[in-house]
């Protein structure tokens, strides 16, 4: 029985072949992530309802910057770009969400508080 002489260069030549052509397909097999790109639409559309505009306008300015740029390269097909920046207008946009409801919740304490103390005064005044 013959024997055949592979030497390394050639199996690494292969392997490296092999790799390249899974990578391709791996890539062509990406799909389009319109799932996600609503997801992120919802979760913007909400930090402007929590009030984003005014309390966090930095955060959500960001997301809806990534999330143009999403809609770009969904537009040219570069799927795994389109999902990732959406991913991260979804992030920013939580981000907002969660920064304006805790500029409201400090501010009503603060009103909570003021109201607080208008009442002890009154109480002081009458009790006099």
């Amino acid at each position: 029985m013959k024997k055949f002489y592979h030497p390394r260069s050639y199996r690494a030549t292969h392997a490296i072949g092999a790799a390249a052509a899974l990578f391709i397909a791996g890539c062509a097999g990406i799909p389009a992530p319109t799932e996600q790109m609503a997801v992120s639409k919802i979760a913007i559309s909400n930090a402007g309802t929590a009030g984003g505009n005014e309390f966090a306008p930095i955060q959500l300015r960001s997301a809806l910057d990534k999330m143009d740029a999403a809609e770009r390269a969904m537009a040219a097909e570069n799927y795994l770009q389109a999902r990732q920046l959406s991913e991260q207008a979804q992030f920013d946009a939580q981000l907002a969400s969660a920064t304006a409801r805790s500029a409201k919740a400090q501010k009503a304490a603060v009103a909570i508080q003021e109201d607080n103390r208008v009442l002890r005064q009154e109480i002081e005044r009458k009790a006099q």
